[in-house]
């Protein structure tokens, strides 16, 4: 880790959405949240990037006043922290009116002379705004005051332009810029005909390698890896079982009598479909012995499968534990479908519930729900049904033609941001790899497109393009890059 690098700490009360913001800015799911106070009590640390400029982000506990001794300790590592910080975001509820804790915090911030922002949280929409102003009573600057909400994403592009403005100025990007500037005119010449027609021969030349590099990995794939995953006792070997039409996977409603793996295959539509029905997983504190073992047997075949039922249980609330399992799936790029399991004992609305598996599952948005019931047979047939059409849409491969027209018609909807006044362009797109689908954007000044427009990019791809049930991979590179794009694919993951 570079120690050169600025630091910037998150401060604030407990449950405000510092490990939120902190996920949110690092774009990964790092932090633990949790809607219980004191969930974050260590210090977390994790190189960021706003857009081509890098800073070290510290996630601090959340300051209670409390004569409890953990949390003492943890407001004494949280001020320690802010000392050694460069910039300071101090959080707060923007659900609740200012209060003297908050107040007093901040000004003791105030005092250490740093870079400090004053982030409310939890405005999430514009009538909310209206509660900003009740902030101003901490003596900030407007410059200095951000109302957002993390959960939706709302307000958080000025934020992260406030970061951005007090990160040093990267070099390599004024290398890069002074480079550009000496080839504008070069780069100028360049441009495309209404059809395939690329800016030069060396374009045509880098895009017929790819698409060769395509074509050796088109090969009809007709074996489905299917891992069933999900808590004790939600049903996975029932559901197993209700597939295959046999008793194939011991059942009981004694929790955690899974414990190995048990492959099990059949055909269906010309597929080959395997599944693993896994041991179900256990908060950590209660895995011991054999399930611990079971625990890292399961993650060994995530990483051999290629796609992922998660498993619910519809008679029961969705926990903390739900979301983790289901961030697993995430975290291996997996085809994946949630299974509402045990409907037939539940009252409450499909709406209803699927309302709440949105919310808590917002990194799986594009994975369907599909609502069955193991014991009676309901929607089975279906399941299996979406099994082969969520595996073809992993596996399918769009037309370079197609691709790049449907981006060129994003660009122009929504045009390409200039980041510091420099001029983006994105040459033609290409998907160069399957399972999960990836799609490179051969561009200049690769190192400046923004994750918020590549994730712009990425839902336009959805509504031209069906991609149900997969995630999808979009990676900028230059024309004549030398990095492969697995390279590219590991830097950005990082």
């Amino acid at each position: 880790m570079d120690k050169t690098l600025k630091k910037i700490a998150l401060i604030g009360q407990p449950n405000v959405g510092k490990s939120s913001l902190f996920n949110r800015i690092a774009n990964k799911r790092i932090a633990i949240v949790s809607e219980l106070a004191g969930t974050t009590r260590d210090i977390r640390k994790h190189e960021i990037e706003v857009l081509d400029r890098k800073a070290l982000m510290l996630d601090t506990g959340g300051i209670d006043e409390t004569n409890d001794a953990i949390f003492s300790n943890v407001k004494r590592k949280a001020i320690e922290t802010a000392k050694e910080a460069d910039i300071i975001l101090f959080m707060v509820d923007g659900k609740n009116i200012p209060d003297d804790k908050d107040k007093e915090l901040f000004y003791e911030l105030q005092r250490l002379g740093k870079e400090l922002a004053l982030v409310v949280n939890k405005i999430d929409n514009d009538k909310e705004l209206e509660r900003l102003w009740e902030f101003f009573e901490f003596g900030i600057g407007e410059e200095n005051l951000f109302g957002i909400s993390v959960s939706h994403n709302r307000g958080t592009k000025n934020l992260f332009d406030w970061i951005y403005q007090h990160l040093p100025v990267n070099l390599e990007t004024v290398a890069l810029e002074e480079a550009e500037a000496l080839k504008k005119e070069k780069e100028a010449n360049f441009d495309f005909d209404d059809e395939e027609d690329f800016s030069s021969e060396e374009d045509k030349d880098f895009e017929s390698i790819l698409e060769a590099d395509s074509q050796d990995e088109e090969v009809i794939d007709n074996n489905i890896k299917v891992a069933i995953i999900g808590k004790v006792n939600v049903g996975k070997s029932s559901i197993l079982n209700a597939i295959v039409g046999a008793e194939r996977s011991v059942v009981s409603p004694i929790a955690g009598t899974t414990i190995d793996p048990v492959d099990e295959s059949f055909e269906y539509q010309d597929k080959n479909v395997t599944f693993v029905d896994t041991a179900g997983l256990r908060r950590r504190g209660s895995i011991e012995g054999i399930e611990k073992y079971a625990l890292m047997r399961t993650k060994e075949m995530l990483e051999k499968a290629n796609m992922a039922l998660v498993v619910l249980d519809a008679s029961k609330e969705l926990t903390d534990l739900d979301e983790k399992i289901a961030g697993l799936v995430d975290e291996y790029g997996l085809a994946t479908i949630i299974v509402l399991n045990k409907w037939d004992e539940n009252m409450d609305t499909f709406q209803k519930i699927e309302e709440e598996i949105r919310r808590r599952f917002r990194f799986l948005s594009y994975a369907p729900i599909i609502a069955v019931s193991a014991k009676t047979g309901r929607s089975i047939e279906r399941l299996k049904d979406k099994i082969i059409e969520i595996f073809n849409n992993y596996t399918q491969r769009i037309p370079t033609s197609k691709l790049h027209r449907v981006i060129e018609e994003a660009v122009s909807r929504h045009s390409l941001p200039s980041p510091n006044g420099a001029y983006l362009r994105i040459y033609y797109t290409t998907q160069f790899d399957i399972k999960p689908p990836r799609i490179a954007l051969v561009m200049n000044k690769p190192n400046l497109l923004h994750f918020t427009y590549k994730r712009y990019l990425i839902n336009y791809l959805r509504d031209n393009f069906n991609f149900e049930g997969t995630p999808i991979h979009v990676i900028a590179r230059g024309k004549h890059d030398k990095m492969g794009d697995e390279e590219y694919l590991e830097r950005e993951n990082k």
